[in-house]
């Protein structure tokens, strides 16, 4: 960090050279999104902004993790970086007294780290930074190629931001957008309304080998994969009908001959009226970053394999050591099936592709709770355990918790309760209620109740633990004549708290 006190602009400067961009609550385009994605994929954080500081608020021209356009000057990181000549980074926001009470610090799942390049225009004003944030502390920052790239696609903003006042004059610069154009790492293309396509830039050419003229019209799809042709086409057609951005990934020949993956998106450009007037794309190479998940993606459902594994040699330990210790046979069948629960959640929310895909349903609660409770069916495989309410967005962090709530619930439930009588059953209502979602169970059918134990088993202290230690919320027990109702009153982010943590921000 470096001291940009003696800087010769003044906020005026800055603002009069902000607004001259023209570029303040413009919609979103492709070649700004290309860029926040390469950020965050690069320097490996959930979160990536174009961020453009006007006089009360910061106004992002592009974001990936945040999911709003602006937010107050107030909670900014940004405008502490407008003070610093290059750059600013903040290995651990808590330990930073600039930001210690931010309220995106201090939120559960708040920010910790902070990387910015400056946005400068060219009297060196700063308008604004492309940054990087994380929700965990980097002591050691980033890594000199992760921060070098950062300033290259910084200068890129830049670029960008130039080369759209261009277009926006095309009359009085096509020159100067051919040169602009030329010089982007992405390969730039445009059409006419209808879609014809009459331009593309430097880059095109020099990946696809082909001749200025060659792929003009349609004769650019020749390029594409066989197999990716049509549906590019559908894509395409589908834009030119409605008017919606074109994003499409697609496999593009380079001039060797080889496929390449490839993201492809374009905005239209309308005018006073709202009829379009061009469209304007990109090409990104992202073959790369593909083979990069594919590579993570292996790793991971190999590591996913090791732990069912683990799982599996556990139980089988346990059941060993119970045959060779009868005495022990009533807990070691008790741990069997706690040990059973959470392999099941781990089946569940285990990293897959679409042929290991788990059997157990999409990734919400219901799904979840549905294949838990299926061994738990009466005559003809009737459920006994009846869902309804409001379903939930579920993740692997709320996964375990909740396994071991409602496996202990269901045990007890077969051993003592509504399950253990033919005609006994059970609802599981669940509701959204503001802040909070509420899950209650309440057995029916099942041995009269004559009041609360006199003291708690070690299946009910995992259940408060799992609901109060694990998932932040309350647990309560209704001992009813008629039979158990459990109340459990959780934060409405506990079931997923990953989404939640990206949306405090």
């Amino acid at each position: 960090m470096t001291d940009a006190s003696t800087s010769t602009w003044t906020e005026a400067d800055r603002l009069k050279a902000l607004r001259a961009t023209g570029i303040l609550d413009t919609d979103r385009e492709p070649a700004f999104d290309d860029i926040v994605e390469l950020a965050a994929s690069l320097c490996e954080t959930p979160v990536a902004v174009v961020n453009l500081i006007d006089a009360e608020r910061q106004w992002f021209k592009a974001e990936v993790g945040l999911g709003v356009r602006e937010t107050p000057l107030e909670t900014s990181f940004c405008r502490h970086a407008l003070l610093e000549a290059d750059r600013l980074v903040v290995p651990d926001a808590r330990e930073d007294a600039r930001f210690a009470c931010n309220p995106l610090v201090t939120a559960e799942g708040g920010f910790r780290f902070y990387a910015g390049v400056l946005l400068k225009s060219d009297d060196g004003a700063p308008l604004g930074t492309l940054c990087v944030l994380d929700v965990v502390p980097r002591p050691e920052g980033l890594t000199p190629v992760q921060l070098r790239a950062l300033e290259v696609m910084a200068n890129q903003v830049m670029t960008l931001l130039d080369l759209r006042r261009g277009l926006a004059r095309e009359r009085a610069g096509n020159a100067r957008f051919d040169a602009l154009a030329d010089s982007m790492p992405q390969m730039v293309w445009s059409t006419r309304p209808d879609g014809f396509h009459d331009y593309f830039n430097a880059r095109w050419h020099e990946f696809t080998g082909t001749t200025p003229g060659s792929t003009d019209g349609a004769a650019w799809s020749d390029l594409f994969h066989p197999e990716d042709r049509e549906r590019a086409w559908d894509v395409w057609r589908e834009s030119l009908a409605t008017g919606e951005p074109y994003e499409i990934e697609y496999r593009l020949r380079r001039h060797d001959g080889l496929y390449r993956w490839t993201l492809g998106r374009a905005t239209a450009i309308r005018d006073d009226e709202g009829e379009i007037v061009r469209w304007f794309g990109t090409c990104t190479d992202i073959d790369d970053l593909k083979q990069i998940e594919r590579g993570k993606e292996l790793v991971s459902q190999e590591l996913s394999h090791r732990i069912k594994n683990i799982f599996a040699v556990v139980s089988a330990l346990v059941a060993l050591s119970a045959r060779q210790h009868p005495e022990a046979k009533a807990f070691s069948q008790s741990l069997r099936t706690r040990i059973n629960a959470l392999a099941r959640a781990h089946e569940f929310v285990r990293p897959h592709t679409e042929v290991s895909a788990p059997s157990v349903g999409a990734m919400t609660l219901h799904a979840f709770l549905e294949a838990m409770f299926r061994p738990y069916t009466g005559v003809q495989g009737t459920p006994r355990v009846l869902l309804s309410g409001d379903d939930a967005v579920f993740d692997d962090q709320a996964a375990t918790s909740v396994a071991l709530l409602f496996h202990e619930m269901a045990t007890n439930a077969a051993k003592y309760g509504a399950l253990s009588e033919p005609d006994g059953w059970v609802t599981l209502e669940t509701r959204k209620a503001d802040d909070r979602f509420i899950l209650v169970w309440r057995e029916h059918g099942g041995p009269p109740v004559t009041g609360a134990p006199t003291r708690a088993g070690f299946g009910t202290t995992l259940s408060t633990l799992s609901v109060e230690g694990q998932l932040g919320g309350r647990l309560e027990r209704l001992w009813l004549a008629e039979g158990l109702v459990v109340k459990a009153d959780l934060p409405a982010t506990a079931l997923s708290r990953r989404r939640a943590a990206l949306k405090t921000a």
